[in-house]
C-alpha cells in the first residue's frame, strides 16, 4: 500500500499548532481495501514544549464537542517525540516507505502542513516526500456527490476521521475518478 489518510486533531488552526491527537489508516486504491491504522494521543504540555502553540478559540470550540470525542483525549497521550516516531515506524510497516507513501490529509493546508511543522519543531524529518502530499478536501470537492453521509465512528476522532476519509475517497476511485 503507498497511501495514507491522515487525521489530526489540534489545538490550533494553523501550522506550528499543537497536536492532540494522530490517526491514520493506509489503503489501496486499486483494491480497494484499507489496511493498517495508526492511533496516538500526544501530551499536550510536550507540543508546548517543542514551540507548538494553543489557539483559545480552538480551546472553547474543544468544549462544544461530544463528549466521545473529548473523552478519547485523555486516553494514554505519550510525548510528541514518541508520537512522531511511532508514525514513522507505521509508515514504513503500512506502506512501501517514504519515498513512495502519497500522505493524505483533508485540507491541503492542514493536517499534513501541522504534522511537518511538528517534525520540524522537533529537529526531526517527516516521513513522506513533501510531493506526496496529497489533499482529500480538494478530491472531495471536486466530485459531485462524492460526500457521501458519515455513519460510524466518533467525529472528531482521529482515527476514526481518517478511516472514513479514506473510505470516501476509495469511492470515488471506484466510480472511476483517476486518483
Amino acid at each position: 500500500m503507498d497511501n495514507v489518510m491522515l487525521d489530526l486533531e489540534t489545538m490550533g488552526k494553523a501550522s506550528g499548532c499543537a497536536i492532540i491527537s494522530i490517526g491514520a489508516v493506509a489503503f489501496d486504491l486499486e483494491e480497494q481495501k484499507l489496511g493498517s491504522e495508526f492511533y496516538v494521543n500526544v501530551d499536550l504540555q510536550s507540543c508546548m514544549d517543542a514551540g507548538l502553540t494553543v489557539d483559545a478559540s480552538t480551546v472553547m470550540w474543544w468544549l462544544s464537542q461530544s463528549d466521545g470525542a473529548r473523552s478519547a483525549l485523555a486516553d494514554s497521550p505519550i510525548h510528541l517525540v514518541e508520537a512522531l516516531s511511532r508514525f514513522d515506524k507505521f509508515i514504513s510497516l503500512a506502506t512501501f516507505g517514504a519515498g513512495s507513501v502519497r500522505l493524505w490529509g483533508n485540507g491541503a493546508a492542514f493536517d499534513n502542513v501541522i504534522l511537518s511543522a511538528a517534525y520540524s519543531a522537533t529537529g526531526r524529518t517527516p516521513p513522506w516526500m513533501f510531493w506526496n502530499d496529497m489533499c482529500y478536501r480538494t478530491m472531495k470537492s471536486s466530485f459531485i456527490g462524492s460526500d457521501a453521509e458519515r455513519s460510524e465512528g466518533v467525529q472528531h476522532h482521529a482515527l476514526d476521521d481518517a478511516k472514513w476519509q479514506a473510505i470516501n475517497l476509495l469511492s470515488i476511485h471506484k466510480k472511476g475518478y483517476t486518483i
